[in-house]
């Protein structure tokens, strides 16, 4: 049963660049985290500068979507000098919220940008509500629990903590391996510091054992070859959101913001409807079971909400069931429509429209013409303008898709 009395819970997506925020945005997400150029757990997703910043967090709020920023990593010192006038500039630029996980960070924040909430990140490993309590004493009025929590200790902290303290869990994307992300094997293998956002993933790497006297000879480590060690499952918790709730979870968080701009539609789409599906006491429709499984992922668990997830080590690969062949940029209500190519499509093919809060519609492709209305036997040019006839009015940012024609098995929920 879904706690009575708790904060409507909220569909929280990864805005890493402009189009995953408008995707996300689009698709139904409630709010979105994203990063400026500093201070971001995520070195390699694209940042938003000041200026960018503003446009972002106007482009959200203009469509009832708040945006919380990254200022997670660990400073040193010599980093923590340009941390006033940053805060200060996401403040100006009208951030609903701050996601942190250093103390002196909370204290800066809460001096510096006091008129946005702030959260405490999954990195400070919120386990328990003495600390939980703590934190909100401090000024957070937010801690995104530590992905190692079971459903039943997440339900025992709701218990023992002020109800003003709003609840965040991780319920789908990458794991880390190590304990809330608090990893020093990139550093040490590759001199890039997870904990400044730089981490090079080297739990993905397939390992084998080298002996002190045999330089140069690698032994496999099982009768296959070499074993991916240290490799974690992806977490997918789309038949579990009414357990998330009656847990207490205020936000529903979703991974990704090194993803696509489709995974950001795609999976924010389906948690949409299991947000609403769990809130109505309906169950959850398969096709949204489905489209987690559409987007690029690992093998998928539970996480650590039901016990052990258990690892995954015959690879490292990402398996997806679809390529995005076009996004729709404008179309009138008999289904005319200008899109933008994005991979190899043509007439005849076996296409699915993806539109925002609409299950997938799938239909026969049909001619093709260029931006200069000229019939093409295929669309397979990146970015080109086409035109084409769908079997509905579709809105800007719908997604076409095409089926791939290897599909690699044993990728879906464990």
């Amino acid at each position: 049963m879904i706690m009575e009395n708790a904060k409507r819970p909220e569909v929280l997506s990864p805005a890493g660049d402009r189009e995953k925020l408008v995707m996300a945005a689009t698709y139904g997400a409630d709010a979105v985290y994203l990063a400026g150029p500093a201070y971001g757990m995520r070195a390699a997703a694209g940042t938003f500068g000041p200026e960018n910043m503003a446009r972002a967090i106007e482009y959200c709020h203009g469509r009832g979507v708040k945006v919380y920023v990254t200022v997670n990593t660990i400073p040193t010192d010599g980093q923590t000098d340009a941390l006033p006038a940053y805060l200060e500039s996401l403040e100006a630029a009208g951030a609903d919220g701050l996601i942190v996980s250093d103390l002196g960070v909370l204290t800066l924040a809460k001096k510096y940008a006091p008129g946005a909430a702030v959260h405490i990140s999954t990195q400070a490993g919120v386990m328990n509500a003495v600390t939980a309590r703590a934190f909100y004493d401090l000024g957070a009025s937010r801690v995104v629990l530590a992905r190692e929590m079971s459903l039943e200790q997440i339900a025992a902290l709701r218990a023992r903590t002020p109800k003003e303290l709003e609840l965040e869990a991780f319920c789908h994307g990458a794991m880390c391996v190590s304990f809330s992300g608090r990893c020093v094997l990139s550093n040490y293998l590759t001199g890039r510091d997870a904990n400044q956002g730089a981490c090079a993933q080297p739990c993905r790497w397939r390992y084998h054992v080298a002996e002190e006297k045999r330089p140069g000879e690698y032994m496999e480590i099982t009768e296959d070859g070499g074993t991916y060690l240290f490799n974690s499952r992806d977490m997918c918790m789309i038949d579990h959101v009414p357990e998330l709730l009656a847990a207490g979870v205020t936000s529903l968080k979703i991974e990704g913001r090194t993803k696509s701009a489709y995974y950001a539609a795609a999976v924010t789409n389906a948690y949409r409807h299991a947000v609403d599906a769990a809130l109505a006491g309906e169950p959850l429709a398969p096709v949204w079971r489905d489209e987690v499984l559409a987007v690029s992922h690992r093998p998928y668990s539970t996480g650590f909400y039901f016990g052990e997830p258990g690892q995954y080590t015959d690879d490292a690969c990402y398996f997806s069931r679809y390529d995005v062949v076009a996004v729709v940029e404008r179309c009138d209500e008999a289904g005319n429509a200008v899109l933008t190519q994005r991979n190899r499509f043509c007439p005849g093919d076996e296409l699915e429209l993806l539109r925002p809060g609409a299950e997938p519609l799938a239909f026969i492709s049909g001619e093709i013409r260029d931006g200069g209305d000229m019939p093409v036997p295929a669309a397979s040019h990146p970015k080109m303008e086409l035109h084409m006839t769908l079997p509905v009015c579709a809105p800007p940012n719908s997604i076409l898709r095409k089926r791939r024609t290897r599909a690699k098995p044993g990728h879906g929920l464990a």
